[in-house]
């Protein structure tokens, strides 16, 4: 591991550091312990912590809420650049942001153990939270003396000692959102309204949109952004489905496409999926065979091309790179890989791939495909000298619609 970047107060590193360890699926009964133990920190040593997890997000929180002199440790790339705590940390230098690489790949968990243990050696006190025996933490940190564990192993459910069994409020619902969206966390909800973490986790997760639905919206609205929807006359959104349903009850149009839109007269769907990294298995991580399955009927059904759309890296609203894929009986892998679009040219590529009338390539044999930086230059300079728009078919092998959808492009029209 290296240190690839440095966001911060570089001072920090040099205090004495306590790293904060928890597995990744840490029950709520042991929120309490955990938040104690944040709340009686010292503030002239320094903690250390990471965010792949719900509670180190939250233990994050606490920390930055408690103006507890924190180190936050990621890997590749930092993603929480709006998040309002860790602005206003950054701002008063009690934050410090490391971005760690690796200098070797060998998967997603292995990287996770790398991070930890390059961690590990740079800190004098480690503290557990939640520690499954099961899992790569216990190991890592059995038999050393600098570990102290928050939960004893005899620990079981934990009572919480606020019970208040009534409904919320609005008010309650108002502060509690307004906290929520100031990036506040579960600890600083639980202690301005006085219900226990678990009340509190369920309210915020029955208030606000699951986390998957959030990201797959910010992406749909990425993708339609790119489009150019608002500005394209050839372009209309005919439909955008919105996951809604309660326990247990799913409407059907959840099993359609994402997106259908309509590009002079030619209907299209497409749909939208953004990951943190490319999945190795298709069929497992991203599209099952009966999702895929009912795409393809709905594509033969309505007469309509379905693509998939699916976003790696970066954010939902920014990903580091576009994989397109007219959709088929069968996905693969090596598929996607070959699919790779710049977001300029996303429309061009899948009017690129509408079924075309018998005679078009004949008529028009560069219909559909990239212009290019050359072929830009070269229209602007003949449009400019007043060729005509047959004359420009004939010399870039393209239709009349083509010819004008470019030039308005290029702001000629």
């Amino acid at each position: 591991m290296i240190i690839k970047r440095t966001i911060g107060n570089k001072n920090l590193w040099g205090r004495e550091k306590t790293l904060f360890l928890t597995s990744r699926r840490a029950p709520l009964w042991c929120y309490e312990k955990v938040f104690r133990w944040v709340e009686e920190f010292d503030r002239g040593q320094c903690a250390v912590c990471f965010n792949t997890s719900e509670l180190e997000e939250e233990v994050l929180k606490a920390l930055l809420v408690c103006h507890v002199p924190t180190v936050l440790v990621v890997t590749g790339k930092f993603h929480n650049t709006y998040n309002v705590q860790i602005e206003q940390a950054l701002k008063e230098d009690r934050l410090l942001i490391l971005v760690l690489q690796s200098e070797e790949s060998d998967g997603k968990g292995y990287i996770a153990r790398l991070r930890n243990w390059w961690v590990i050696r740079q800190v004098q006190h480690i503290v557990c939270g939640y520690i499954n025996p099961k899992g790569s933490i216990f190991g890592l940190i059995a038999g050393r003396n600098d570990v102290s564990y928050l939960l004893d192993k005899t620990d079981l459910k934990a009572a919480e000692t606020i019970e208040k069994p009534y409904r919320w409020t609005v008010s309650e619902d108002k502060r509690l959102l307004r906290m929520f969206y100031e990036d506040m966390g579960i600890h600083a909800i639980h202690k301005a309204i006085g219900r226990p973490y678990s009340s509190v986790y369920r309210r915020i997760k029955s208030l606000t949109m699951n986390d998957e639905v959030l990201k797959g919206r910010e992406f749909e609205e990425y993708v339609l952004e790119q489009l150019n929807v608002a500005d394209n006359d050839r372009l209309t959104l005919k439909e955008w489905r919105g996951d809604k349903s309660l326990p247990g009850i799913y409407p059907e149009g959840n099993s359609n496409p994402d997106l259908v839109l309509e590009y002079d007269g030619h209907p299209f769907a497409i749909e939208c999926k953004w990951r943190s990294h490319l999945p190795k298995d298709i069929s497992k991580e991203l599209l099952p065979p009966d999702r895929v399955a009912l795409f393809w009927s709905y594509a033969k059904e309505r007469r309509m091309p379905v693509f998939l759309l699916l976003g790696i890296g970066g954010l939902p609203s920014d990903p580091d790179l576009l994989l397109l894929e007219p959709m088929n009986e069968k996905i693969s892998f090596k598929a996607l890989n070959k699919g790779h679009v710049h977001c300029e040219h996303l429309l061009e590529q899948i009017v690129a791939c509408f079924p075309q009338p018998a005679g078009m390539k004949g008529k028009h044999p560069n219909h559909g495909s990239h212009w290019c930086e050359e072929d830009d230059k070269k229209l602007t300079e003949l449009f400019r000298n007043n060729t005509t728009i047959p004359d420009l078919m004939a010399v870039f092998g393209r239709s009349r619609s083509g010819i004008k959808s470019r030039l308005r492009k290029l702001n000629l029209t």
